[in-house]
């Protein structure tokens, strides 16, 4: 019966060791049908489906309305015929019937989208829009063919929110257009028609489209976007069009036109509405922002293939905002340089002075915080770190948030250190992003960060999201270190730039790239309710060794240090990497060699910050 027992331990042992990651039924057909591939890189079959958008929009900076006309050319990819188009229009968020995650005031709501038109291969469709959420079906009249395409034609009109957050009216006069028009929902290998709703939490995923955009504003209205600035000399004076080519070659900031000169009709043409034209080619969404009294700085950074325009929109007086240009000339160079260390791969970035603390492609809208720099520099520092996630990467948001929100806190975190020093950037972290979930023993903290972003809220979709997810990612740099994390997590991007990526895709990738197989660690951090909690549970000295056992009560494979304080009262300090965790997550024990008599042994996680600190300490 002893050895029965014993040989079941090894066995299950065996099989846990070995066992492989939990994937669900849909996600093993996809790895079936070879649309991805067990390597990390996508399968021989992979598609993905692709929009051409020309879009004509107008707003209306009197009656707040939106309007537009597009045309889409779609193409159909995939291996299926389709049935239906799944049309998202993401501001219906702003309906009073529309499933939301939260409270919203009545400035939020709206009546929402209006559709005047929409024909299909020229065939008009009778479309009722006051039924429609964020996302709704139209049944085709006849089925898109597997590798065919389709010229989609929509007009819409809808009413900006008085309330702004990610879009609407920033002020009276200051409009942030974000999700401004109807788009072809994503159709992809894994779920089909990506049907989930916006519930103004979780975010969002896109295909890569081309977009060419016409948008006509008032006199005197600035208009920044998405993309590359097409006509400038039609819609500028001549001496605001100098400087605003200067700054497409500067290193200094320009200021290209103050809130006086734009009020007084000095910058824009003086017709009554004036067209701006912009064009952005592989790129997951389009926005844009008008204003007719926001200052307008720029300049430009030297990145290693291109030089990239930086410029900022703001309200006068915003002091945090006077120095966005120069910040975000020094993260763009940094995040090419240094992490990801992959160059920044537009021609433009754009910060608005807004309340959503929110990314975009080529363009973020943050909250001023004009009395702490640091804060305001780290907030534009993490909106421009999405660039690589989840735009550069086309990660799906809505189901797994972790996949961007988790590396976008990780570059924050590294480029902080760089900025602030380490001391600082390691308390800022730990304040903003660890107390509150390590602190907290309640269930909803302790989610598995794998679990669906729509399934969770509240706490355990900010901890899956930002704070467990970025853990793993510094976790896993400092168990293969700097190169070798450098190497894989590239191998990752280059597989899936472009391209959807799934959790899996990630996980094989960084398999594949580091070339070790990482399943335990991906177990540990991604399918557990783990948390960070170490006890030292015995020690012992004898002649030159020290010994110490360790159990992770929490679960989680940690980095730490030992500091250990010799009765001579110096001090020596070592660090284990998550590699000690590999063979046994639940107790290790550390064999350390010594010169002389320890007084004391600490254990300290620095960012991965422990739940029951004081018995991570032992006296002698």
């Amino acid at each position: 019966m002893k050895n029965l027992l014993l040989g079941l331990m090894i066995m299950t042992s065996w099989q846990f060791s070995a066992q492989e990651l939990y994937m669900p039924r849909n996600i093993k057909k996809a790895y079936e049908n070879g649309t991805r591939d067990k390597s990390g890189a996508p399968g021989k079959n992979y598609w993905q489906n692709k929009g051409i958008y020309n879009v004509e929009i107008k707003v209306d900076a009197n009656t707040k309305m939106v309007s537009g006309k597009e045309t889409i050319i779609y193409s159909n990819n995939s291996p299926d015929d389709l049935e239906e188009l799944a049309v998202r229009f993401v501001n219906n968020i702003h309906k009073p019937q529309s499933p939301r995650s939260g409270f919203v005031s009545k400035d939020f709501l709206s009546s929402g989208l209006h559709i005047r038109s929409f024909m299909v291969n020229d065939e008009k469709y009778n479309v009722n829009s006051e039924d429609w959420g964020t996302v709704a079906s139209v049944k085709l009249n006849t089925a898109l063919k597997s590798k065919a395409k389709a010229e989609v034609k929509i007009e819409w009109e809808y009413p900006l929110s008085v309330q702004s957050g990610r879009e609407g009216q920033i002020d009276p006069e200051t409009f942030y257009v974000a999700y401004s028009f109807p788009r072809i929902s994503v159709y992809d290998d894994y779920n089909g028609w990506d049907m989930l709703p916006h519930s103004d939490r979780q975010e969002f995923y896109n295909d890569f489209n081309d977009y060419t955009f016409s948008i006509t504003a008032p006199k005197n209205y600035v208009v920044w976007a998405t993309g590359d600035f097409l006509n400038p000399e039609e819609v500028l004076q001549p001496e605001y069009l100098k400087r605003y080519k200067a700054s497409l070659k500067s290193d200094k900031v320009i200021q290209i036109a103050t809130d006086h000169e734009i009020k007084s009709g000095k910058v824009t043409r003086q017709d009554k509405w004036n067209i701006w034209k912009f064009k952005a080619d592989h790129i997951t969404d389009f926005c844009f922002a008008l204003s007719n009294h926001y200052v307008w700085d720029a300049s430009s950074v030297q990145l290693k293939t291109k030089r990239a325009s930086v410029q900022a929109g703001y309200k006068a007086g915003a002091k945090d905002f006077e120095h966005y240009v120069e910040w975000m000339r020094y993260n763009l160079d940094w995040f090419s340089k240094n992490w990801p260390g992959v160059e920044y791969p537009y021609n433009v970035m754009t910060a608005i002075q807004g309340y959503a603390d929110m990314e975009y492609p080529m363009m973020i809208n943050d909250t001023s915080i004009p009395d702490n720099f640091q804060d305001a520099r780290l907030t534009a520092d993490h909106e421009i770190a999405h660039t690589y996630f989840p735009f550069y990467m086309g990660i799906n948001e809505t189901r797994y948030a972790f996949m961007d929100e988790g590396w976008a806190t990780t570059l924050e975190y590294l480029i902080g250190i760089d900025e602030n020093g380490e001391e600082s950037a390691k308390e800022f972290y730990q304040n903003f992003r660890v107390k509150r979930w390590i602190n907290d023993p309640s269930a909803e903290q302790d989610q598995p960060i794998i679990t669906m972003s729509t399934q969770v809220s509240g706490a355990g979709y900010g901890n899956n999201s930002y704070v467990k997810a970025s853990l793993s990612y510094l976790a896993l740099k400092d168990y293969l270190g700097d190169d070798l994390f450098k190497k894989a997590l590239h191998h990752y991007m280059n597989n899936w730039n472009g391209k959807h990526p799934i959790p899996w895709d990630y996980f094989n990738s960084m398999n594949t790239g580091s070339g070790k197989n990482l399943d335990w660690f991906w177990n540990n951090w991604f399918f557990t309710n783990n948390y960070i909690d170490l006890k030292i549970t015995a020690t012992s000295q004898m002649n030159d060794l020290l010994t110490v056992n360790v159990d992770n009560i929490g679960g989680f494979a940690i980095p730490f240090d030992s500091i250990l304080t010799y009765e001579d009262n110096s001090v020596e300090k070592l660090h284990f990497s998550p590699g000690v965790w590999e063979k046994d997550q639940k107790q290790i024990t550390l064999t350390i060699p010594i010169r002389k008599k320890v007084k004391s042994i600490g254990l300290e996680g620095g960012i991965f910050m422990d739940y029951t600190p004081e018995d991570n300490f032992k006296s002698f």
